[in-house]
């Protein structure tokens, strides 16, 4: 069964949206706990480096404003000037999901909304605790809205909003490792000392890892381990490898159903072939960080891919 391009558009961009506002909330929040639990105070530097992963650094930069956790908090929370902040992807979202009100539950639609109610009339952001409380809401809104969609009728509207939040959630941790392994790490401090450890410790945090790299790895926090975990473990949901194999999948049924195959998949199985030949110490060797913008590049071309194959554009 096909249906109309605006609204495959409205359920696939729902999807991407959403995830985008649970990705910022816990970036935001991991960075707080990092500048608050440190030996050192992780300071602007952290603070510059959620903007960079976000894309939002020459946005912020034109406000004028210090990078301190006051402002980018606010800037990357309740800003509604810029498209990476939570409340303008909780406003998008809400407004796809209005499109498709009718193949959404109540369930899945109640979430949307309570998210969106959280920051309507919402001026400020308040302090370390109060920004936590706030993020911890969005983050439960949004984790509602993952377990309605998984208790949906298995259809196209479904398989479209999660094809649409594994593209957004591939391309928020290849971000994520990039900035990390080329930004973050001030220059007088030293790899594997105590800032970059924390830092590491972050990054796990914000994509809740802290428990699977545990489990996986026995040798204590390393940062090759943390990379390999993010890039080519699939047991872990948010890692590349996990979120490349979503794709496939989602992609699969997708055909099955409608019958649109073409581009996006075969572009979907040749990323897929060389995830599996790729090794994570040899990505680190030949180039960490051109490897993962090479990875950023092509999911956009993907994500281009599926918007001319179920006809978006």
């Amino acid at each position: 069964m096909l249906m109309l391009s605006r609204t495959a558009a409205a359920l696939y961009w729902l999807g991407r949206y959403l995830e985008r506002a649970d990705f910022i909330a816990r970036l935001v929040e991991a960075t707080i706990r990092l500048d608050a639990l440190s030996a050192r105070p992780a300071g602007d530097a952290a603070w510059q480096s959620a903007l960079a992963v976000t894309y939002t650094d020459q946005a912020f930069a034109a406000t004028g404003q210090e990078p301190t956790q006051a402002h980018v908090a606010r800037f990357l929370a309740l800003d509604d000037g810029h498209p990476g902040s939570i409340v303008r992807c909780l406003e998008m979202a809400r407004n796809n999901a209005r499109a498709v009100r009718t193949a959404l539950t109540r369930e899945a639609w109640t979430a949307i909304n309570r998210a969106w109610l959280l920051f309507q009339n919402r001026q400020t952001i308040g302090g370390a605790t109060a920004t936590l409380n706030l993020l911890e809401q969005v983050k439960g809104e949004t984790r509602g809205f993952e377990g309605a969609i998984h208790r949906m009728m298995r259809n196209e509207a479904t398989l479209l909003i999660q094809l649409g939040a594994a593209i957004e959630r591939a391309d928020n941790t290849a971000r994520l490792v990039d900035v990390k392994y080329h930004l973050l790490l001030p220059q007088d401090e030293r790899i594997g000392g105590v800032v970059d450890r924390d830092q590491w410790n972050t990054i796990l945090q914000t994509v809740s890892a802290v428990n699977a790299y545990r489990w996986l790895y026995d040798d204590g926090l390393q940062p090759a381990n943390v990379i390999d975990l993010l890039i080519s473990r699939a047991e872990l949901p948010r890692s590349l490898a996990a979120c490349v194999e979503e794709v496939v999948a989602l992609l699969n049924a997708l055909a099955k159903r409608t019958g649109l195959q073409g581009e996006a998949d075969r572009m979907a199985r040749a990323r897929l072939a060389r995830m599996q030949k790729t090794r994570t110490h040899d990505a680190i060797v030949s180039g960490l960080h051109e490897h993962l913008e090479a990875f950023v590049r092509e999911n956009a071309l993907l994500d281009g891919a599926i918007a001319r194959q179920f006809r978006f554009i």
